[in-house]
């Protein structure tokens, strides 16, 4: 039985652009997809399918059991989205952003304003509550565009890279506002290029590159897939680089095989793929110990979100211009698909 967000055979063109090449998603009741790519890999586009506000060429979508593209209406009814730039009119204060907001999915106007009190408090926003938004920082109208997504606490849910310009501290309310939402029943498709974000919050994540799904899994399957953890050593001296990189070659991950030890000799690195944690880190800092060789750094590293990227799509995440097929700017799209999504 399909999940509460599913997509079979999703294809989206923009001229002679594929955005999208035949994409399936599926994503359970109550749990977290995390949509991992890099700018441009249609990760936006697969959102703006699911929620109506694009047609595809072709393909089967169903959200909240709905058939989106026969029941748009419904559809729109029983999700909430955030996109990628927060879609606040700068004009209105934050009380009266959420309030329209409520009022758009027809809440009578005294529980919008309940409901956008309770909001402004959850996301650290009552003190500027009766401000213009545009006299919020990049952050703070961030979280008010969050804030509006969640006025009618929706069972489904999009996310499209939503902590996008939030500092450290917002970044971690973010993620237990999304956590809070989950364990009561909200799923969530959630796009990001942060495997930090898909760690923390993600069931199961699926990597997107050039329109197509290349590798679905847990966080730990995905990283599993660039080597799994590795030590890095730092010696001191430059003449037992030979005897630490025999030492750890001991080490190295069964099935990789000796010899994938790597030296930087400028640095004194010297780095080995391992399975084991810290158990196993404790054990090569005992025998370095014993064998005399003094270390200025030693560490169990896993891989970064760069290293998946490298692995999977053969290129790092790149800053380029997300597939939009218009010319209109980010911050007027995603203003009139929020308008768009709430009728």
């Amino acid at each position: 039985m399909p999940g509460a967000i599913y997509a079979e055979g999703l294809v989206k063109t923009f001229g002679d652009v594929k955005a999208l090449d035949g994409v399936d998603l599926d994503v359970p009741e109550g749990t977290v997809l995390g949509l991992l790519g890099p700018n441009g890999a249609g990760k936006t586009t697969a959102v703006r399918c699911l929620t109506t506000l694009l047609r595809p060429d072709s393909g089967k979508l169903l959200v909240a059991g709905l058939d989106v593209l026969k029941q748009p209406n419904e559809v729109r009814r029983s999700i909430g989205l955030s996109g990628q730039f927060a879609a606040v009119d700068e004009y209105l204060t934050g009380r009266e952003n959420l309030q329209m907001v409520g009022q758009l999915y027809q809440m009578k106007a005294k529980a919008a304003k309940v409901r956008a009190d309770e909001l402004l408090d959850q996301f650290n926003l009552a003190d500027a509550a009766d401000r213009t938004a545009k006299t919020y920082s990049g952050g703070m109208r961030r979280r008010l565009d969050l804030a509006a997504a969640l006025v009618v606490s929706p069972p489904v849910m999009f996310m499209d890279e939503p902590t996008t310009g939030l500092d450290p501290r917002n970044r971690q309310m973010l993620w237990e506002v999304i956590k809070q939402l989950v364990a009561g029943g909200t799923t969530l498709l959630l796009t990001t290029q942060y495997l930090e974000e898909a760690d923390h919050l993600a069931h199961d994540i699926a990597v997107v590159d050039h329109g197509r799904v290349i590798a679905r899994g847990t966080s730990d399957q995905l990283k599993a897939r660039t080597g799994g953890e590795r030590v890095e050593v730092v010696v001191h001296e430059r003449d037992h680089i030979p005897i630490a990189s025999a030492l750890l070659d001991k080490y190295s991950l069964r099935g990789f095989g000796k010899g994938d030890t790597a030296v930087e000799e400028h640095t004194r690195k010297i780095t080995t793929p391992v399975s084991g944690g810290a158990k196993l880190l404790a054990e090569i800092i005992r025998e370095l110990d014993t064998q005399g060789i003094e270390i200025d750094d030693i560490g169990l590293r896993r891989p970064t979100l760069d290293d998946v990227f490298l692995s999977l799509t053969g290129h790092l995440a790149e800053e380029k211009d997300e597939e939009n097929g218009t010319g209109a700017t980010p911050d007027t799209k995603d203003r009139k698909h929020k308008k768009e999504a709430a009728k």
